[in-house]
This record gives C-alpha cells, sequence and structure tokens, in this order.
C-alpha cells in the first residue's frame, strides 16, 4: 500500500515461497518436525544437494529452525514469517472481502423476497 516501507525480511519470504519445491517442505513441515534425511527422501526426483539449497533459503527466510540432536538435525516449521504475510497482505483486504460478500448476500436475500412477493400477489385463475 502506498507509504508502506519495503520490508527485505519479507521480501525473502515471498521468494522462499515463489517455489513449489520449498511449499511442498512446508507442507511436509506442517505435519510435524523432521530430519534433513526424512525431508530428502520425501522428494527422490531432487538430489540431496537440490533439497539442502531449498532448506537453507527456506531457514534463511525464517520459515524453517533447525535444532541439532546428537547427529541429526531436526527441522520445524516457524509460521511467524507467514502470519506476518497474513497480516500485511491479507488482513487489510478482510474487512473489504467481509463488507462486500455481506453486501451481495443482502442483495440477493431481497431478490428473493421479492419474488415471493410477486408470486403470492398473482391473482388465482378460474
Amino acid at each position: 500500500m502506498p507509504g508502506d516501507e519495503l520490508d527485505p525480511e519479507l521480501d525473502r519470504v515471498w521468494k522462499a515461497l515463489s517455489d513449489s519445491t520449498r511449499r511442498s517442505i512446508l507442507d511436509l513441515l506442517r505435519q510435524g518436525p523432521r530430519t534433513t534425511t526424512q525431508i530428502v527422501d520425501a522428494f527422490p526426483h531432487l538430489s540431496r544437494f537440490g533439497v539442502m539449497k531449498h532448506i537453507d533459503v527456506l531457514r534463511e527466510a525464517g520459515l524453517i529452525q533447525t535444532r541439532e540432536e546428537r547427529r541429526q538435525r531436526i527441522n520445524s516449521l516457524n509460521v511467524v514469517p507467514i502470519r506476518k504475510i497474513y497480516e500485511r497482505w491479507v488482513g487489510r483486504f478482510e474487512e473489504l472481502w467481509t463488507s462486500n460478500l455481506l453486501r451481495i448476500k443482502e442483495d440477493a436475500e431481497a431478490k428473493a423476497f421479492e419474488g415471493q412477493v410477486r408470486v403470492s400477489e398473482r391473482k388465482p385463475r378460474k
């Protein structure tokens, strides 16, 4: 919106979300934390290196948090950046959408009521 300052943090999130493989990784992590190996195994059509690059982009955007447990890296979804996008881009339009949908509903109900009144005003034929 005019007057809003650019947010490099959100730009990284948008860039990360622009790739379908990265969105698929996030969908996988929505089900729960996964080791890096489990994520790599979920994408057999990609090389380990390719999946690791996608994970790095998601990590840099703050969409994935990684902790080390023994010799494994456990990756989990961080929804905070997605919430920020929602608040910045979707939340601002929510009131507009709601008022427009309410107006459409009211118009449809008014037309339906008018149609019922016209039908009931007709005189029966003899």
